[in-house]
């Protein structure tokens, strides 16, 4: 790395967003604000967790068995064709709100506010953009995942006669593909869930469309694939501590950090963290990834570091 270049840190940004969460939330503490930022931190975040409870799966299992065998197969196909059209339209209706909600979280960690309405309304072409983009992107994912499990059935179904010749060597086969296949879907989520991390950002700094956000961030992460790994490696440790940390307030609050946006509330210094951290570092590449190049709350002023200067353009070439 040259002079020109700017220096990619981790701790540094995550130090930074840790003083910015407390800024946020804490200096002072406005319990409204707080609300506002959490529905904010839960549109972004809609459709990415469950509520769990306890029940008797055997006996519930065979009650609806017993249901279901009552019910004339003309009206239980119909039934299940509108059960799984109410399932779409929820998946798409919740992208779209993640998708909005993603701008808005942004707009309040960057300036210190708790707005919904403005934010809403300002990054309305860039959500919608975003939202587009990432339904296509999911289907293109499920499309893949599909494909790639064909060959998976095909091999079982053609070769069904020598997995039962062999069928004691038939749990390791069934499982190294299984295992294969899981690991590349895995692995592309993963990917898409990075480039995500840095897609809206850039689309908030540009104002400009997902399918331009998302050249800009494959150059980038092109340009600099150590840094990118470090930051991936050093999400995973923030995710399993995360994780620990959700697992413990559940707990301690008997569940109640389980409800829907009750629990991104109560977890909002985690959700500002994470955000503020995935923004700090990014702005570490340059003014065109700095969400405040064009405005910085005062009260921000002593806790983030200048940011690097623009790269200078090349000289010509002397003739």
């Amino acid at each position: 790395m040259n002079g020109s270049e700017p220096k990619i840190e981790i701790f540094k940004p995550f130090g930074e967003a840790f003083e910015l969460m407390k800024r946020i939330l804490f200096q002072p503490f406005d319990v409204k604000k707080w609300f506002v930022i959490g529905f904010a931190a839960w549109l972004a975040n809609l459709g990415s967790g469950a509520f769990n409870y306890q029940y008797n799966r055997r006996e519930d299992v065979q009650k609806l068995n017993e249901a279901i065998s009552q019910i004339p197969h003309s009206i239980l196909v119909i039934g299940v064709c509108v059960l799984i059209l109410f399932v779409l339209v929820l998946i798409v209706v919740f992208t779209w709100l993640r998708a909005r909600g993603r701008f808005m979280f942004i707009d309040c960690v960057v300036k210190n506010r708790g707005a919904i309405a403005e934010p809403w309304r300002a990054f309305q072409k860039e959500g919608n953009s975003y939202f587009l983009f990432s339904l296509a992107v999911g289907l293109g994912l499920f499309a893949f995942a599909v494909l790639l499990g064909v060959p998976l059935i095909l091999l079982v179904v053609k070769g069904r006669y020598y997995f039962f010749v062999h069928r004691d060597q038939l749990n390791i086969y069934l499982i190294s593909a299984i295992a294969a296949w899981a690991f590349l879907v895995i692995l592309l989520v993963l990917i898409w869930s990075l480039m995500a991390n840095f897609i809206v950002p850039v689309m908030y700094i540009q104002r400009c469309r997902a399918s331009k956000s998302f050249g800009i961030v494959a150059r980038l992460v092109a340009a600099q694939p150590g840094e990118i790994l470090l930051y991936c490696l050093f999400l995973i440790v923030l995710a399993l501590a995360t994780a620990i940390v959700a697992c413990l307030v559940t707990c301690a609050t008997c569940c109640i950090a389980a409800i829907p946006y009750i629990g991104t509330v109560i977890l909002l210094p985690v959700f500002v963290l994470l955000r503020s951290f995935s923004l700090l570092f990014l702005r570490q590449f340059g003014p065109e990834y700095d969400v405040w190049a064009s405005f910085v709350p005062q009260e921000f002023l002593p806790i983030l570091s200048p940011a690097p200067p623009a790269p200078e353009p090349p000289l010509p070439l002397a003739e």
